[in-house]
């Protein structure tokens, strides 16, 4: 089991995963990827080419969740999203890519902004697992009392491992 991420040459960062954790951070990723893919754009040409997508809030919690309204007044929040959700998306998807790019064969090293990129990806991935499963605060304590037969087990512990990777990276950077 990885240790997680420690300081690497010039600021960056390394760590080494086994075969296990390779093949799940690349299904997250890939997953990441897939929720974040490209928005929809109207049918204007202008609109397409400067990026302009929905104004209305997804249907999904989990993207709702990623890509959450920036104003409480309707109006305001439709417009935002309007003018930023296809270069947030585009975002996360380069971030998710990072992620799928260097994590292939287990030993990682890191440049600080493609860490950056990881830090974001983890709390991505993160943020789709815990709406998914609807994680709480209290879920360290949830887990420590749950049974390992229980069915949720194995995802907390996931996630948990994904917050364990997500903090020895921001000790690692800072």
């Amino acid at each position: 089991m990885s240790s997680g991420f420690s300081r690497g040459r010039e600021g960056g960062v390394v760590t080494t995963f086994d075969e296990a954790e390779v093949s799940i951070l690349r299904s997250l990723a890939s997953h990441t990827l897939d929720l974040v893919e490209p928005g929809e754009t109207g049918d204007d040409p202008l609109e397409r080419a400067l990026g302009i997508g929905p104004s209305e809030k997804p249907d999904d919690p989990v993207l709702a969740r990623l890509f959450p309204s920036a104003y409480e007044d309707t109006e305001q929040a439709a417009d935002f999203r309007r003018y930023t959700e296809t270069t947030l998306r585009e975002g996360k998807r380069a971030d998710a890519k990072i992620v799928l790019d260097s994590v292939e064969h287990g030993h990682v090293e890191l440049t600080k902004e493609q860490a950056q990129a990881w830090m974001r990806a983890l709390n991505d991935i993160r943020l789709v697992l815990g709406t998914r499963l609807e994680v709480t605060e209290e879920v360290h304590d949830e887990l420590a009392g749950m049974r390992e037969d229980d069915p949720r087990y194995p995802v907390l512990v996931l996630y948990d491992w994904l917050t364990y990777l997500q903090e020895t990276l921001v000790h690692a950077l800072w």
